[in-house]
Formats: C-alpha cells, structure tokens, sequence
C-alpha cells in the first residue's frame, strides 16, 4: 500500500508541474487559431531559421513543461521538427535542481547546460536544413501547413465554435484541451513509476555499469522514458561517480521528460512520432559516445 501510494503522489506531482505550461501553450495556440489565422502561417516562416536557437537556449532551464508544449506546437505546426529537437535535445528537467542539491560548482553545471544547449541548436539546424533540401529537391513546401485545428478535432473541444472566438471561449478551449493531457500524462506516469518502482533504480545502475557501449545504449533507453525519474536517476548515477560525463548526456541529451509523451497523444503521424523518437535516441546516444571517445571531462 505504501508503494501505491508513493507511485501515486510521484506521478501527481510530476503531472502537475506540466500543468501551467501546457495551459499558456493552448491559450497561445486558441488566441493564434480564432485571431490570427492568416498570421500564423508567417510564424513557421520565421522560425524555419532561428527556431533551434531559441528552442536550444529556453530548452536549458529546468522544468519539465517546456518539452509538452512543444510538443504541442510541433502538432500544431507552429515549430519546425528541427526546433522540436533542439528543445528535447536541451532539456534539462532535474538535473540542474540535483546539481544545485549536490552543491555541483556553478561553472560545472554552466559546461554542462551549453553542451546540451550547443548539441541541441547544431542538431536542430542540420535537420532543418536537412528537411528543407529534402522538400526542395522534390519540389514540395519545406513548411507543413499551420493545423492548429487538428487539435480542436482531436480534442473535440468545439473551439471553432463562433459564439466561442471571445477570450473566455479561447480559455475554455484551452483548459478541455489542457485536462485531456493531464489525464493521459498521469495515467500512463503512474504505469511508468510503478515499473520503476518493481525494477529498482538500484538495477538501473548495475545495468548502466556494464561496458561502455551498452551503457550509453542503456543510458539512452532509460532517457526515453517519458519521465522526469529517468533524469534524476541518470544524474545520480553521475555524482556518485558511477558513470562517465559521456554516458550520462546520452541519457540527458535522449530524455525529453513528458514530451514524447504528449507527442504521441497530440501527433496523429505515429510513424513519425516513432522516427522522432529514433531520431532523438540516434542523437542523444551517438554525441554521448563521442564525449567519452575524445576524453572530455568536465
């Protein structure tokens, strides 16, 4: 009973930290729907460029909303799939909090946010340019079309309702398409918490302590997991000096908190939902390694 509880209250607390992020997303992405119709198509325009820098550099602060509501914007498509990386690749969640905890020196934990920053933004812009190449070469748009409304169909939330265009339709739009998440974010965090729970995160280590190539792979496996746990395992592990700078950016750089998560509940493309998460493994795996090939310590 008292592990039930314990994976409950986990999982509630974790779900409500998304809460405020995921509400001003949707209030945004509402105003941008029934105001801005003709503006919007502009933004992915705009940020076709410039996204992954700014994705990059907000990406660093520690929270775990950020990566579900551009989530959201990516479905929406408001946000360019490089911009969407960018933002995974950087996210920290609770590794600066456990670094601040661990007394980590400031100019440590200052290396370690631009590397993942860095990483993020380099990545971010390679795929754009990278996608972009791709649709000009088979004469196609390199933009998605913006299909804010998408959402609204999915969510049946009738925000394209025209009594609903005031802010008080927009904000109950907004919070239906809000309380959808909240459930199916705590929903599946409690099935998380309670696998990992029964696993021990004392196994996780002993399987993150084998040979190096494994322990990155594993790193990356244990970073997938739409949680904010997976983070906080993975930078204990660190502090304790049982895995290297490189293995634990492979599973920082791949942890993307709940934003996958949310991903594959907004995005109705599952294949491509899955290549992004290929993608972020790939990414996130491949940069750990190299770290620890070319000796860099922090």
């Amino acid at each position: 009973m008292e592990l039930i509880l314990d994976v409950v209250l986990d999982a509630l607390i974790d779900s409500l930290k998304i809460l405020p992020f995921l509400f001003i997303t949707y209030l945004i992405m509402e105003y941008l729907e029934h105001k801005t119709a003709e503006f919007t198509s502009g933004i992915v325009e705009k940020t076709e460029y410039f996204g992954p820098l700014w994705g990059g550099l907000i990406g660093v602060f520690p929270q775990c909303g950020f990566s579900a509501a551009a989530s959201n914007l990516y479905a929406g498509r408001v946000i360019t799939l490089g911009t969407l990386i960018a933002i995974y690749l950087s996210t920290s969640d609770e590794m600066v909090p456990l670094f601040i905890s661990e007394q980590v020196p400031i100019p440590t934990m200052i290396k370690i946010l631009a590397i993942k920053a860095l990483i993020g933004i380099i990545a971010g812009f390679i795929i754009d340019f990278i996608v972009h190449a791709y649709h000009k070469a088979h004469s196609k748009s390199a933009n998605d079309p913006v299909r804010i409304e998408a959402l609204c169909e999915k969510e049946h939330c009738h925000c394209d309702d025209e009594e609903d265009t005031g802010f008080l339709g927009i904000a109950k739009s907004a919070l239906v398409h809000t309380i959808h998440i909240f459930l199916f974010v705590l929903a599946l965090s409690l099935i998380l918490n309670l696998v990992i729970e029964l696993i021990g995160s004392d196994n996780v280590a002993l399987l993150l302590k084998t040979s190096p190539v494994i322990s990155h792979i594993l790193a990356g496996i244990v970073g997938l997991i739409p949680n904010c746990a997976a983070s906080v395992i993975i930078t204990e592990l660190y502090l304790d000096q049982m895995i290297t700078l490189g293995t634990m950016m492979s599973g920082l750089l791949v942890g993307a908190g709940i934003g996958l998560l949310v991903l594959f509940r907004v995005n109705d493309d599952k294949k491509e939902n899955i290549n992004i998460a290929i993608l972020l493994f790939a990414i996130g795996t491949v940069v750990g390694l190299l770290i620890d090939l070319l000796g860099i310590t922090i």
